[in-house]
């Protein structure tokens, strides 16, 4: 099978003041002649090496399922960076926003053959980093256009942000969550429920007219239970 090759690159982000490292997957025949959708990972890792999402995006671009993508992971350099930037609470959130929708997205678009359009920049994340994927795409609908969101965390205040959003029909949202997460360890020691207020969400984006996914899956907020998810996702989002 062909394989798509990874490069490693950072980019200095003045919004949050220090260099981000981040891996990017191009497909096995990779043109600059073409253009190319692409997909950010937060929690970029442990999507490349816990979701395998690289080598899933091999197979299904090898049998024409989908379009080839360019993919971009986005590693967090400890648990307590992850909250700073990832949890909508955490003091770089918002910067860490800023730095993914007026840093890295023009970077990618000058390095690579891009659509520089919406509809052809995805986010995807689990936990808090599917909570910064939807609230990138909500701050910059017309930036990304596709978030896919594998258990994430939610509280009141995504609630009403996603209530709010007067432009559903610019995004497309793939929404996960299992039926076991209802006592979810979190970096404060303590646990939390994420089933019952992924289902409110559930509710509040069906009331919307977002192109929209929703599944619950049997199991807890673990990568054994969103890896065998990379593939549907990947073919609801990007499928030819």
């Amino acid at each position: 099978m062909n394989r798509g090759t990874y490069k490693d690159e950072s980019i200095y982000s003045h919004y949050l003041k220090e260099e981000i490292p981040f891996q990017v997957y191009l497909p096995y025949n990779y043109s600059p002649l073409y253009k190319y959708s692409f997909l950010i990972a937060n929690d970029g890792s442990d999507y490349f090496k816990l979701g395998r999402l690289g080598r899933t995006a091999d197979e299904l671009i090898e049998s024409d399922e989908i379009e080839e993508l360019i993919i971009v992971g986005i590693p967090y350099k400890s648990v307590e960076d992850r909250w700073r930037k990832y949890h909508p609470d955490g003091e770089q959130s918002d910067d860490y926003l800023r730095f993914l929708a007026n840093e890295l997205v023009p970077y990618l678009d000058e390095q690579y053959a891009t659509y520089h359009l919406g509809y052809g920049r995805g986010l995807i994340g689990d936990s808090l980093a599917a909570t910064v994927a939807l609230r990138a795409s909500l701050d910059y609908p017309r930036t990304f256009g596709k978030a896919i969101l594998h258990s994430p965390y939610v509280d009141e205040a995504i609630m009403n942000k996603v209530e709010d959003f007067a432009e559903p029909e610019l995004l497309s949202l793939y929404h996960i969550i299992g039926t076991e997460e209802t006592e979810v360890p979190t970096t404060d020691g303590k646990t939390k429920n994420f089933i019952n207020p992924n289902r409110k969400l559930n509710k509040i984006i069906k009331e919307k007219d977002f192109d929209y996914f929703y599944d619950e899956f049997k199991g807890g907020h673990l990568w054994k239970n969103w890896q065998p998810d990379m593939k549907r996702s990947l073919l609801h989002m990007f499928k030819l």
